[in-house]
């Protein structure tokens, strides 16, 4: 059957991540049922980047097949008009789009990007608090730069993803990039931590986030990270950033 995508923004805040579990608010739970409403049907969706209760995405992609004759007298104008009425208030979809037959949101992406927004400062943020950390504690971002840089490149990530999740399966991920910049919202300050990367293991950008924030509170050394890379033991790392100053970003597909 054709192969159809949407891209979608949403609030992590009332959800309990984007997979669907039974008897839970989830972004996967709400799209399948919006989706049964329209086609009168169950229709299986399959996302770019599974994310965790409380983090937010700006476009995450989730892949579908339907027949064509389903989508008789549709356009995915009207279809994107369906699924915002449908759907929770957390979600907006962006797009409808056919694919190639057998497109994958999560097999056919070529990289993903995350992005951290760390607020500091004597005061706490207003705005920004739903989609930030506030760390009280000056942050030096070159120390910061400094410990990412053992982080870049196809690495064995053990130590930086949730344990139980890691028993039994791979553990290697390539991370192209990871970029330090500030950003302005409404008068209040944030420093961006920016990770992309091939694909990302079970709560491993928070990780990321959260060793980085050590080495930046001078609590450890920017060479720790190595160190903690090497041990390929959850233990080692640092704690888990809070999951509301996470956002999937983007993900990538080629031309």
């Amino acid at each position: 059957m054709p192969t159809y995508s949407m891209t979608l923004g949403y609030d992590g805040a009332p959800f309990c991540g984007f997979a669907r579990q039974p008897g839970q608010l989830t972004v996967q739970g709400e799209l399948e049922r919006a989706l049964e409403l329209l086609f009168r049907r169950p229709v299986e969706t399959v996302c770019a980047g599974r994310t965790d209760a409380g983090v937010h995405a700006r476009a995450q992609v989730v892949s579908f097949e339907l027949a064509a004759e389903e989508l008789r007298d549709r356009t995915p104008a009207s279809l994107v008009r369906s699924m915002n009425a449908l759907t929770h208030d957390g979600i907006v979809v962006r797009e409808w789009r056919e694919r190639p037959e057998g497109f994958s949101a999560r097999f056919d992406a070529q990289w993903r990007e995350y992005r951290y927004f760390i607020c500091g400062g004597d005061t706490p943020p207003l705005f920004r608090a739903p989609t930030s950390w506030y760390v009280k504690a000056p942050l030096d971002v070159e120390a910061m730069r400094e410990g990412a840089a053992h982080l870049i490149g196809e690495h064995d990530f053990k130590s930086f993803c949730l344990a139980v999740s890691a028993e039994g399966k791979p553990t290697c991920r390539n991370v192209h990039s990871i970029d330090f910049f500030r950003d302005e919202s409404l008068g209040e300050d944030a420093l961006v931590i920016q990770v992309v990367g091939n694909a990302f293991l079970h709560s491993m950008v928070r990780t990321i986030v959260g060793t980085l924030v050590m080495v930046g509170k001078g609590q450890r050394t920017p060479e720790w990270v190595r160190e903690v890379l090497a041990a390929r033991d959850r233990a080692a790392a640092g704690e888990n950033a809070p999951a509301q100053g996470l956002v999937f970003w983007n993900v990538h597909y080629g031309a």
